[in-house]
């Protein structure tokens, strides 16, 4: 794999050189007091901010039923070649299923410090995922043994940006390459290394969803909200975002590896 596909993987690792001196070049980037600011923040039944709330739900239902399908399923499905695959899988759902707690947590009273709740959880998906396409795309043993490793990174990212928060010069960089990084990445996994397995279109509309996601949450919170004030863009994000990780659930249940299929 690494000889016959070097040329490939040098442009994928180029891709992490070029997003890590890009964000040095920029000054520390704080967290916006703007930010925190939602189109919507209706109250209803005592719950402030209610549907911004209550739009975590998917994110525990995707969750939990990720994790079940992941631990429980059986080696003869095919879904998993190696059992040591199934981890990064696990972890992913797990975060996912985190992020509800979170970023529920957090939009009961959005501030930094509820912040950093939400965040966590969503880096330890972000990295998951990664380290599951490295792990199929690359070579098992190789994704498998950075899973901590880029968990770990992951998390560390949220914490050195609420410790320089709190601290008075806020710094999103490393955070942001961990959340955008394999966003940009994995297209290029998917496209340039052979997969072990089918239903590769179900990974492509997963990160068609959460695009739908980033732009719900960046672009379209109050333009959506103020069509009738019925839903806000941030409450269609989570839903767009819940709909992400339900395609990789999607795929886990569907998949087939190739070599069976042949």
């Amino acid at each position: 794999m690494w000889r016959v596909y070097r040329w490939r993987l040098l442009a994928i690792g180029g891709l992490a050189v070029v997003a890590i001196v890009w964000l040095l070049y920029l000054p520390p980037l704080p967290q916006s007091a703007a930010y925190h600011r939602f189109a919507d923040d209706r109250t209803f039944l005592g719950v402030p901010n209610l549907l911004n709330v209550v739009s975590n739900v998917p994110f525990l239902i995707v969750g939990v039923w990720g994790l079940w399908f992941v631990v429980r399923t059986h080696e003869d499905r095919g879904t998993f070649l190696d059992p040591v695959e199934r981890w990064p899988f696990a972890l992913f759902f797990l975060g996912v299923g985190l992020t509800a707690f979170g970023s529920g947590y957090y939009h009961l009273h959005p501030d930094n410090d509820r912040l950093v709740w939400d965040r966590l959880p969503m880096a330890v998906a972000f990295m998951a995922l990664f380290a599951a396409v490295l792990s199929e795309r690359i070579d098992v043993r190789f994704g498998t043994r950075l899973l901590i490793p880029l968990v770990v990174l992951g998390i560390a990212t949220v914490i050195y940006w609420h410790t320089t928060e709190q601290r008075g010069r806020g710094d999103l960089r490393p955070y942001y390459f961990v959340q955008f990084y394999p966003m940009l990445a994995l297209p290029l996994l998917l496209l340039l290394l052979p997969p072990r397995y089918t239903r590769t279109v179900d990974l492509f509309l997963a990160l068609g969803w959460y695009a739908l996601a980033k732009v719900c949450e960046h672009l379209g919170d109050h333009p959506i909200y103020g069509l009738g004030h019925v839903v806000s863009g941030h409450t269609l994000k989570h839903l767009a975002a819940a709909a992400a990780a339900y395609w990789i659930l999607r795929m886990l249940q569907r998949r087939v590896p190739i070599v069976s299929r042949r």
